[in-house]
């Protein structure tokens, strides 16, 4: 058996390392497309979504009917304030991921999903720059139901 000197084994480790970083983005954020999913017409999801000024703030239980939100309901003080005065601005999952691609398009510095076994999110992480303040946003998304019939 022939003996490798530490030295060697830690540049060995290094590149490899470094390898396995490039082939993930270079830092190691999720680069693989999200699962194949397709948003279906009709679903009803609780959404809790904090951090930042570009998130939209709060606990939100939302119906979603042909593709767009049908009803959506504030689950805490700043749910009922944004559906009672912005209800525009209550996302369907679809939109969700589209805002997803967007970060991922536009260079953010975090654009991360974690993804139900049948491939819908469950927790996406966005911050488009580390260096600046209040533009992270975080979505998680349960008790979701497709609406069948």
């Amino acid at each position: 058996m022939t003996a490798v000197p530490r030295r060697a084994l830690a540049v060995l480790a290094t590149a490899l390392l470094g390898g396995l970083l490039s082939a993930c983005g270079g830092d190691g954020q999720e680069t693989a497309s999200r699962p194949n999913w397709s948003e279906p017409a009709s679903y009803t999801y609780t959404l809790n979504s904090g951090t930042g000024e570009r998130a939209l703030i709060g606990r939100f239980r939302i119906t979603v009917a042909n593709h767009e939100v049908a009803h959506a309901r504030g689950l805490d003080d700043s749910g009922r304030r944004l559906v009672a005065n912005s209800p525009g601005q209550v996302p369907t999952l679809g939109d969700l991921l589209k805002e997803l691609d967007r970060a991922r398009g536009e260079g953010a510095a975090t654009a991360e999903a974690e993804y139900a076994p049948d491939g819908r999110p469950e927790r996406i992480t966005l911050d488009w720059d580390t260096n600046a303040l209040d533009d992270e946003a975080e979505y998680v998304i349960s008790g979701y139901e497709p609406v069948t019939g």
